[in-house]
């Protein structure tokens, strides 16, 4: 107990100088003068008083004095943050600036500030997630499940008609059609169909593997259809497929298939459709309900986000719309300079090569 004890014995009781109790205890005088200071301070002497505990002699020497608690920093709105990082060209420091700025007295660091805007983010989604900017990408996929559409004359199954969803990057917009197939025709007719309902393009495409989007994956270097890629440059986008057997790549479309399945299919299970039209009346006020729906861990919905985020950032339409045109590759020019292409078993189509020259 810093030997006060000894201190105040042997030099207020038997009036030994400061270096000699020093000496005899093995301490620094200065110690000694230091305690016998606290001690006058406090009113005490030798002997002590009866019963007084080493506890009590301690907080009596040496009072603690009470802590100033740390100034209240104010707190940055991690919400607005995480929604302004998905504009273009909006980083983590230009957020911090803006913040300094309005609080010039105080704040976080940016160290502090980046540690505090992870420990949000990572309560949003504990996956790692992509950083995707406003009107920069546009995710397309098809769910496994079909939508069955009916034949009317004998109320049986006429074909298992595809749901076509898209979903931005940015606002998780979903965009869903129900289409014939997966074939070329009505996956081109799907695209243009979702940029006119979103009222512009995207800078890239992301779609999976499919055929008709893809005629060889590659990790690096995939082969893009050459329709797909002809309605891309039409639209002035780029084609940039999801790697196969990556589902990170395109986690927004994949997070938006398990919507459509689960807010679109599921509750149109035991409804019955006799034309695409009639599916796609049902599936677009659907989409309205699903696209309203509030976010639980983010303020507003995905057409809040949309509109604010996703539509100013859109390229414009083209005044033309794409046309649908197929490509054919290894056909022969005839004797006559016409061009014959196969388009049924039986039929088939005589194209003057200059006709083809011409477009």
């Amino acid at each position: 107990m810093r030997k006060v004890r000894d201190i105040l014995r042997l030099a207020v009781g038997q009036g030994l100088s400061r270096r000699q109790v020093g000496a005899s205890l093995g301490i620094p005088h200065t110690t000694v003068a230091d305690h016998l200071h606290r001690a006058e301070a406090a009113g005490l002497g030798w002997p002590l008083p009866e019963g007084m505990s080493d506890a009590e002699l301690e907080a009596a020497l040496f009072p603690r004095l009470p802590v100033a608690p740390p100034p209240e920093r104010p707190m940055p709105d991690w919400r607005q943050v995480h929604k302004e990082l998905r504009r273009k060209g909006v980083t983590l420091m230009l957020l911090w600036l803006e913040y300094k700025e309005a609080n010039p007295e105080g704040g976080y660091s940016y160290s502090q500030f980046c540690h505090h805007y992870r420990t949000f983010a990572g309560r949003v989604d504990l996956v790692m997630r992509q950083d995707h900017r406003a009107g920069e990408k546009l995710f397309i996929d098809f769910p496994g499940q079909t939508l069955p559409i009916y034949d009317r004359a004998t109320n049986q199954v006429a074909y298992q008609a595809q749901l076509f969803v898209a979903a931005l990057g940015a606002s998780s917009y979903v965009y869903a059609e129900a289409v014939a197939s997966q074939q070329l025709p009505a996956w081109i007719g799907a695209h243009v169909n979702c940029f006119e309902a979103l009222g512009g393009i995207t800078e890239i495409l992301v779609p999976d593997n499919l055929l008709s989007g893809v005629t060889k994956s590659h990790r690096y270097e995939p082969e893009i259809n050459a329709t797909y890629q002809e309605m891309a440059d039409h639209y002035g986008a780029v084609v940039i497929p999801a790697r196969a057997r990556k589902p990170r790549d395109k986690a927004k479309a994949e997070m938006s298939v398990l919507l459509a399945e689960r807010w679109i299919l599921a509750r149109l299970r035991n409804r019955r459709f006799y034309s695409l039209a009639e599916a796609n009346a049902v599936i677009r006020e659907l989409l309205v309900w699903l696209n309203d729906r509030p976010f639980k861990k983010l303020p507003g919905s995905r057409r809040t986000l949309f509109e604010e985020l996703d539509r100013p950032a859109l390229r414009p339409l083209p005044v033309v719309p794409y046309e649908y045109g197929e490509w054919k590759l290894g056909l022969k020019v005839n004797i006559d300079y016409h061009l014959l292409t196969e388009l049924t078993q039986e039929k088939f189509l005589v194209i003057p090569l200059f006709r083809l020259v011409a477009c």
